[in-house]
């Protein structure tokens, strides 16, 4: 059943807030819905608390109702430790008011990302998230652990499962032929890396600059963690940077140069000494490429799933958010966008990180 954040009625939110440990006292007054910024949540300031009430609304990743509770609880679990993401504070179950359950989170005041300004800050957060220690394999459930296939295959996935949608997502031409052409170019580079070769880390894999927030100190936080993963550091450092990212987020608007982000990369990798380093390096450039074809794919998907599934339904978005949404996939699938973020990689200029 899909939830709308104009349908939740704040009586019943507060009652369910109010039986949390320290917050007895919170009524619907107390409950401020803050603005949309984007599908799979709606979220409201919990008074004067420092607390947020992130209620959840679709499963990005098709997960069930409770499965999708406790993935985004314990991403929130996992990665709390680097610092860099907020606290949980509590977990609200599956309720006829909340057929998806809830979270309340530790609210984190400041400002959106002033770009190229605070790369050196959101470096910094990702540097201290990936220096998490992965749990052995056996022991990383439920979050996602592409420590067995590879980073790359597991990116392809996501990519092939949806590829169905060029079919039906009214493209142009040079669109669709330019995606396929780089899907097969994703399969041979799947096919051709040794998955015991990829560095492995517990990665954020959605981490364009809109959802960070800036602390008065400068300090990055990364306060959505939906889509956690034992994955790639890589893809983190190319979601953060790439042009798709950096023009995505209503109130986060900017084109780097090639000088802000070889910067960006390389204060990353001063943050985490010359072995991993050393490591990481040979993948930062296709996790660029990858993570570009992964974002448009989830466009073209989004162009079809908007009109056809009533949890992606377009009628159940903010009006301001829906037209910078629809404004912003409709020109990452302009054949002259593609072309012109193809040619990062099809000119042969080599990144120097």
């Amino acid at each position: 059943m899909p939830i709308d954040s104009e349908t939740l009625d704040p009586k019943i939110l507060a009652a369910a807030v109010a039986c949390q440990p320290g917050l007895s006292e919170i009524g619907a007054a107390d409950l401020v819905p803050m603005p949309q910024k984007g599908v799979a949540h709606a979220h409201f300031r919990i008074g004067n608390r420092g607390l947020v009430l992130r209620v959840l609304r679709l499963s990005q990743w098709a997960l069930a109702a409770a499965d999708n509770l406790a993935y985004q609880a314990e991403c929130f679990r996992r990665t709390a430790p680097s610092g860099a993401t907020p606290q949980l504070y509590a977990v609200l179950p599956i309720s006829d008011a909340m057929p998806r359950g809830a979270l309340i989170v530790e609210e984190i005041a400041g400002r959106p990302p002033r770009l190229p300004h605070d790369l050196a800050a959101i470096a910094a957060a990702l540097a201290r998230l990936h220096a998490l220690p992965p749990p052995e394999a056996g022991a990383r459930a439920p979050l996602v652990d592409h420590g067995s296939g590879g980073p790359i295959a597991a990116t392809l996935a996501v990519i092939e499962r949806q590829a169905p949608a060029l079919d039906a997502a009214d493209l142009a031409a040079a669109t669709r032929e330019a995606l396929l052409d780089e899907i097969a170019w994703a399969r041979r580079l799947a096919a051709g890396t040794p998955a015991a070769a990829q560095p492995i880390a517990l990665a954020a894999t959605d981490t364009h600059p809109g959802n960070f927030v800036i602390r008065p100190n400068g300090e990055a936080i990364l306060v959505d963690l939906e889509k956690a993963a034992y994955g790639s550091p890589a893809i983190d450092l190319a979601h953060a940077s790439l042009v798709t990212s950096t023009t995505w987020d209503i109130d986060v608007q900017a084109i780097l140069s090639r000088d802000a982000t070889i910067g960006f990369y390389r204060d990353y990798l001063g943050r985490i000494g010359d072995t991993e380093s050393a490591r990481l390096r040979p993948f930062l450039a296709p996790a660029r490429r990858l993570t570009w074809l992964r974002t448009t794919m989830w466009c073209v998907r989004w162009r079809v799933a908007a009109a056809t599934d009533p949890d992606w339904s377009a009628s159940r978005v903010d009006p301001t958010l829906l037209a910078h949404m629809a404004g912003r996939i409709a020109e990452f699938c302009r054949p002259e966008f593609v072309a012109a973020a193809r040619a990062e990689w099809l000119s042969n200029r080599a990144w120097d990180f």
